[in-house]
């Protein structure tokens, strides 16, 4: 019953006009304001300053300025294997597995469809059917910048407008096709691995999504915008494994996919495992010549 009612509150809730006026607040300089906030909110979720790069609370312009804090250089090393597929933020795993025929996982008795999470775009979601996916959620407490998992280059981006429902292990287990009912950002990269699309979903109280080579995505007017990067002269936009690609102002989640046999995702890992940036989730999959090989030694 609790967690019906839960829902429908978020049902019932000016979802979008709720969480612009929390943007707002994020925004506002004044000393007073944003210092009691910024202190409220470290303390209620144990905020470790010590990896920031600013550690004092008082040093930051405003909420958003502390909430997309950036850490020291030393704070999160990436795995140096070449191969190695690396968490893009701090977080949790909510799922990860295989896209099978087109559905991806959510919890349990649920899941939703590759195409829809993109949009409604057949061809841009058949790279990735039969592929693998992560769901990755971030916690309040978390580093919301997100960096690359491997090398990159941006082909294209989606924004796609939607709800925004909160995310947590709540909503997924109640609400239908959580994250591809939620406005997000669909950014496709092309891969040693093969293609890639990293989609940055919004939440309640999201207050923004920004990504390095054009700031500011969401909130925009409500329809969809897709631009394209492979097919503009001036635009060749080239990340490499563990730089930052974008960031939340607020919230939430990130899911990673990928083509089939493009990676093999580590055995250790399942549902809500704890991941830090730049740690392996994964590894490149030998082509069958290299796989023969192996299982003959």
């Amino acid at each position: 019953m609790k967690d019906k009612l839960f829902i429908l509150l978020q049902q019932l809730a000016p979802q979008h006009c709720l969480s612009r006026l929390a943007g707002r607040l994020a925004e506002c300089r004044d000393p007073w304001v944003k210092n009691t906030f910024i202190r409220w909110f470290a303390n209620r979720y144990g905020v470790n300053m010590q990896e920031a790069e600013v550690e004092d609370l008082r040093a930051y312009e405003n909420f958003n300025a502390f909430f997309t804090r950036k850490l020291k250089a030393d704070a999160r090393p990436v795995d140096p294997d070449p191969d190695a597929i690396v968490s893009p933020a701090d977080g949790a795993i909510s799922q990860l597995g295989p896209i099978d025929h087109g559905r991806i996982f959510q919890a349990k008795g649920r899941g939703y469809g590759l195409s829809t999470l993109l949009g409604g775009d057949m061809e841009l979601a058949a790279p990735f059917k039969n592929g693998s996916f992560a769901t990755i959620y971030l916690s309040p407490r978390d580093y919301h910048r997100v960096h690359m998992p491997v090398d990159g280059k941006l082909r294209e981006t989606v924004y796609i407008p939607g709800d925004l429902y909160s995310v947590n292990q709540t909503t997924a287990a109640h609400v239908d096709e959580l994250f591809a009912r939620n406005e997000r950002l669909v950014a496709i990269f092309d891969t040693d691995h093969g293609p890639m699309a990293m989609v940055l979903v919004g939440a309640m109280i999201v207050a923004g999504i920004e990504t390095v080579w054009s700031g500011q995505v969401t909130p925009v007017p409500r329809a969809p915008v897709r631009t394209r990067y492979d097919a503009r002269p001036d635009s060749d936009i080239r990340i490499a494994r563990g730089e930052e690609m974008g960031r939340f102002k607020l919230g939430s989640t990130v899911v990673l996919l990928f083509g089939p046999d493009a990676l093999t995702w580590s055995r250790e890992l399942g549902a809500e495992s704890a991941l830090r940036l730049g740690q392996r989730i994964g590894s490149r999959t030998p082509p069958p010549a290299q796989q023969e090989k192996n299982a003959d030694e």
